[in-house]
């Protein structure tokens, strides 16, 4: 009975082998569709592939084109170039045969021309502006004599070997002088000069003969009353921003006045002694503004004489040079001038004119006369300028120690 039940639930064999040729045949012609798809996007990519290489093809034809116009553009130039120098040669055998000249010959007779005409227009020219310099010299002499006594009036510095600093109370006297004298001590130290404190209201003196201490100390001690933090580590270090702040001073003063002046080339320390010039007095004016305003004469002068005004002005500038370390070195600020300018490399004639300038040996050239009359004007203009000495004295002190003397003399008048 089991026999035959499974039997009876068996498929039949002709029913399996008819799914399993359909499965078959429908394999087959998924892989057919994809084979043929296959060969369609080969063809497409062969196709492309083609275009290509027509467009390269193409490319290379037109390059090889251009190239061969090229090439023959290129002897046309040159076949055209060589017909051009053959003329041009041609052209100046011409010439030479007509004019009887080289061409070297004929560039001699040109420029020898041009030199003759050169140097007869130079000479009128000259005889031109020496008679207009002789008929306008007497004018011109007596504008300048005016014109110096005018500008040393107006630029007058008095002489001095203090300086008074104004204080916006009396309380900041113990402040600088500090426990035991310890904040004074350390100033008078680190600048090198004397402060002196007095009964003066509201003012400090600062007492040294170098000047260039003399402006450091002011400076430091402005800053730290500015500043108000007064004791010995912050006083040494405002003292050596002060020391930069006037060495950079020294150098703008002196780049300044050389270009005031119009001179140029100058060694840089000759440049600095300049600058240290601003802060030199003699005879109660200023050792730059004097040096300036003799350099400017001496121009003038030089130039109404018709002669070289730049060596005169050089000449000026630095006939005082001396000066900026004569307060620190032995001997007079004549021969310290003639041994710098010699150090410099200054000209012979600058250095003739520092040595005789005033008469320490006879003068042997022009310019040295044109910078004793220039030196010599300068300081005549001086007599007509300078202050009284109890002027001097009042210039020296701020308004407000002024006019608290007044009140204290005023009182005593009224009690006597």
């Amino acid at each position: 009975f089991l026999f035959f039940f499974l039997m009876l639930r068996r498929p039949p064999r002709s029913t399996l082998s008819s799914s399993s040729a359909a499965s078959d045949v429908y394999k087959r012609q998924e892989i057919e569709n994809e084979l043929n798809e296959r060969r369609k996007d080969i063809k497409k990519q062969e196709q492309k592939q083609e275009q290509k290489e027509e467009n390269l093809e193409r490319r290379t034809n037109n390059i090889e084109k251009k190239e061969e116009n090229l090439v023959k553009k290129q002897a046309a130039f040159e076949l055209k170039e060589k017909k051009v120098d053959d003329l041009i040669s041609k052209q100046t055998d011409k010439l030479e045969k007509i004019a009887g000249l080289s061409c070297e010959q004929a560039k001699e007779h040109l420029l020898k021309v041009l030199e003759d005409e050169l140097t007869h227009e130079k000479f009128l020219k000259v005889t031109e502006f020496e008679q207009k310099i002789k008929d306008e010299s007497d004018t011109k002499a007596r504008e300048v004599l005016a014109m110096a006594i005018q500008r040393v009036a107006s630029e007058y510095v008095p002489e001095a070997t203090i300086s008074v600093i104004p204080l916006p109370t009396d309380e900041m006297k113990g402040r600088l002088i500090g426990r035991e004298g310890r904040n004074i001590r350390s100033i008078e130290s680190a600048t090198g000069v004397d402060l002196i404190i007095d009964d003066t209201p509201e003012a400090i003196t600062i007492s040294c003969f170098n000047p260039v201490r003399r402006e450091i100390a002011r400076l430091s001690i402005e800053k730290l009353i500015s500043d108000g933090r007064i004791h010995p580590a912050k006083i040494e270090e405002v003292v050596h921003r002060s020391k930069r702040d006037v060495d950079l001073a020294i150098k703008k003063d002196g780049e300044k006045a050389i270009l005031e002046v119009g001179v140029t080339a100058m060694h840089p320390e000759l440049i600095k002694l300049l600058g240290r010039l601003r802060y030199r007095t003699s005879y109660g004016q200023n050792a730059l503004a004097h040096s300036l305003e003799v350099s400017h004469l001496s121009g003038i002068i030089a130039s109404e004489l018709g002669l070289n005004p730049t060596t005169a002005k050089r000449a000026g500038l630095l006939h005082d040079i001396g000066k900026a370390v004569d307060y620190e070195t032995e001997g007079s600020h004549v021969d310290l001038g003639v041994e710098i300018a010699k150090k410099y490399n200054e000209n012979n004639s600058i250095i003739h004119a520092i040595a005789a300038h005033h008469n320490d040996i006879d003068p042997q050239t022009i310019t040295a006369y044109i910078i004793q009359a220039a030196d010599a004007v300068s300081a005549a203009c001086l007599l007509y300028t300078s202050p009284s000495p109890r002027d001097r004295q009042k210039s020296r002190m701020p308004s407000s120690a002024c006019k608290k003397k007044k009140k204290k003399k005023k009182k005593r008048k009224n009690k006597k």
